[in-house]
């Protein structure tokens, strides 16, 4: 349930990491200097403060001569750092006392109480910045204003702010640090977001901590392998395709030379159908090949995508919504919407075409009503050679690498390709591309 509670991002949790503990240790160092040093203190100023007061209650009581209580309060006045008055003939109205405030208010209330044998009461007045205690002893009332300072300890505020002000100070150091210890992370994870759509990474390079330069070096000689893998399958492919033209041009010469012989016309479909799959890896191969992604407009694309069809025969619907524009591989997209739209015209009467963007992802649908395809085997019908059993397949003539070429085309542009049910009750592929 604490992960709910807890920030989800490698920054926020180091800021926990090392801000948490100082300020536990600040509170637990607060309370029990709270606990322990102030609760001492300020029993011991109280203690004094009912000391004095009772002195001077003392002898005001066993002197009764007008000059010499003068004298008493005049000299407690001046040395004592409180200001008694003597109201004679004045009687203290008794009562309870007072419901404290704070726990240093009670603290102080009590401790008065058990030092001063006097009736008294006590009033804090905060505007003024004292408490006024008013003792009742034999003759009048003792008036007794005692500053606040006189009280409480000024090692509470110095505490307080030494632990605010050292939290925001470790808080402030904790950030700067770890925010450049972050970056270098986040700029790997955009270096890996980019090359994962196809993007060029030019410019990255390891820094940070030891580890974090490991991880980038990591990236950069994965990043080496995988384009080499890229290369060599690409060249390979374009390569085997290449030299099969040659043997195939031979054969398809010979063959129409032998016009006499019965099995000529089923030699010639199989030379057909062999001429056909090397066009099939020929264009896989063109797929893999790279291309700089550059600022598409998506809708631009694709109408020239559906006058492509239009002009093929096909009856292609499409209208465009809003302004829709990406960082993409124009020629790749292009050709994954050629191979969608060529499915939807071989196998259905009507397709449609529509694009659209959810927040940082641009979504084209391509809808026909044609025979669709098995929930089953929709997924399969993405690896590269597989044929359908059902009608939608059946003598086509395909080598079953247009779909194959569609996903690992989008795929290498950071997108995906899926296979659903369109409303006509025809296939529905969607293309989702990061904008």
């Amino acid at each position: 349930m604490l992960k709910r509670f807890l920030p989800s991002s490698l920054f926020g949790r180091a800021i926990i990491i090392v801000v948490a503990p100082v300020v536990l240790l600040q509170i637990v160092a607060a309370v029990v200097f709270y606990d322990r040093h102030l609760d001492q203190i300020t029993r011991r100023l109280a203690r004094s403060v009912a000391g004095d007061i009772g002195f001077v209650a003392g002898a005001l009581t066993r002197d009764k001569d007008s000059l010499s209580r003068f004298h008493i309060l005049q000299s407690a006045n001046l040395r004592l750092n409180l200001s008694f008055t003597l109201k004679p003939e004045q009687k203290l109205k008794a009562g309870p006392l007072p419901q404290p405030n704070a726990p240093l208010e009670a603290l102080l209330i009590r401790t008065i109480d058990e030092g001063l044998e006097l009736a008294f009461t006590i009033q804090n007045r905060p505007e003024k910045k004292n408490y006024l205690i008013q003792v009742a002893f034999e003759g009048g009332v003792l008036r007794v204003l005692v500053p606040h300072n006189r009280i409480t300890s000024a090692t509470l505020e110095v505490l307080i702010l030494w632990i605010v002000g050292s939290s925001l100070l470790l808080l402030a150091i904790a950030i700067l640090f770890l925010r450049n210890q972050v970056r270098p992370i986040l700029r790997l994870a955009d270096a890996a977001d980019h090359f994962g759509r196809g993007q060029e990474v030019a410019d990255f390079k390891p820094s940070g901590a030891v580890e974090v330069r490991r991880a980038g070096a990591a990236f950069l000689r994965m990043r080496e392998r995988i384009d080499r893998h890229i290369r060599q399958r690409t060249e390979m492919l374009a390569g085997v395709s290449h030299d099969l033209r040659t043997p195939l041009t031979r054969l398809k010469l010979e063959l129409a030379m032998l016009r006499d012989v019965p099995a000529t016309a089923e030699m010639r479909a199989d030379v057909d159908e062999m001429e056909g799959m090397i066009e099939g890896y020929l264009a896989f191969a063109r797929g893999a090949a790279g291309e700089s992604a550059v600022e598409t407009d998506i809708n631009a694309l694709l109408d020239e995508a559906v006058a492509d069809a239009r002009r093929q025969g096909g009856v292609v619907d499409f209208a465009a919504i809003g302004d829709l524009r990406g960082r993409l591989r124009p020629l790749s997209l292009k050709r994954c919407l050629d191979n969608l739209l060529g499915n939807a015209q071989r196998y259905a009467e009507r397709c449609t075409v529509a694009a659209t963007r959810d927040g940082d992802v641009i979504e084209i649908i391509v809808d026909d009503d044609g025979p669709g395809i098995p929930e089953a085997e929709r997924e399969a019908a993405f690896r590269p050679f597989y044929r359908l059993e059902n009608s939608r397949n059946q003598g086509t003539g395909g080598v079953g690498l247009g779909l194959a070429i569609t996903r690992d085309t989008v795929r290498n542009q950071g997108g995906d390709v899926v296979l659903e049910e369109a409303p006509q009750g025809g296939l529905r592929a969607i293309i989702r591309l990061p904008a």
